[in-house]
């Protein structure tokens, strides 16, 4: 079960599942991708929050019983299966990963999918797929390299094992460790911090940060400052200067 609140410009998006540890059926994944294009379209939203159910886990991948069987059904027909949840979206509104306990293969990759990633200090991180003689299909080769580089991706996703937080935040997976208890206020206090700067400015940084890092050196600084001249065409920015000239807290609209 998803569960997605709104409270004011942030959206919070819960993995109910604490009976699978967090692990998602095929109608989960289908939920969530429903509810992350919702976060996308409304305007009234800036910020995304993913987390899990309780201090055990956060996801901890799919749901086998139920998904590997679909899976196995539609190999022919992979446009019947459900994805990953963020492939295609094109969300560049924030999203941060609130790390509640596992992360474990797809799970470690919707993790992945977040900008900035807090973890529990009992939080795991790992791509056990290969056990099983799989490997991690979700973004997973594609995310942990370009985050924590190939030598260590390698070992993580060819060896299947299993991290803790600490080791997690050493090679940079993590941006930062809490205990369970402040876990979801930190969160919170960093979705409020990125609510109270300029929003299109905020997408337009994401955008190209994450489209720049399959591009040549020039060809990201052309996209960067095409990006760049949009934002300061738009009101934000306007009503930015201003703030800043008059000496005010800025009043964004995301115009």
């Amino acid at each position: 079960m998803i569960e997605y609140k709104k409270e004011e410009r942030i959206a919070i998006i819960i993995i109910n599942r604490p009976e699978t540890r967090g692990a998602l059926n095929v109608q989960d994944h289908i939920d969530l991708y429903n509810t992350l294009l919702d976060f996308r379209n409304d305007d009234e939203l800036w910020v995304g929050i993913i987390t899990g159910t309780g201090e055990k886990a956060f996801c901890s991948g799919a749901d086998i019983k139920d998904t590997l069987p679909a899976l196995i059904r539609k190999t022919d027909k992979p446009w019947e299966i459900p994805g990953p949840a963020l492939r295609g979206l094109g969300l560049w509104k924030p999203l941060i990963g609130a790390i509640n306990g596992l992360a474990l293969g797809g799970g470690l990759e919707l993790a992945l999918n977040c900008d900035i990633r807090i973890a529990s200090n009992n939080a795991k991180f790992g791509f056990p797929e290969v056990t099983v003689g799989l490997f991690p299909g979700g973004g997973g080769t594609q995310r942990l390299p370009k985050i924590v580089g190939l030598g260590l991706a390698a070992e993580l996703i060819l060896t299947g094992k299993i991290i803790d937080a600490q080791e997690a935040y050493r090679i940079g997976l993590v941006n930062k460790i809490v205990s369970t208890d402040e876990l979801m206020p930190t969160a919170r206090e960093l979705a409020e911090a990125i609510c109270r700067v300029g929003p299109l400015a905020v997408r337009a940084a994401k955008e190209a940060m994450i489209l720049g890092t399959g591009m040549s050196v020039e060809d990201g600084l052309r996209f960067e400052y095409s990006l760049f001249q949009h934002v300061l065409s738009t009101k934000d920015f306007e009503e930015g200067i201003a703030a800043f000239l008059g000496g005010r807290k800025p009043r964004f609209e995301g115009k």
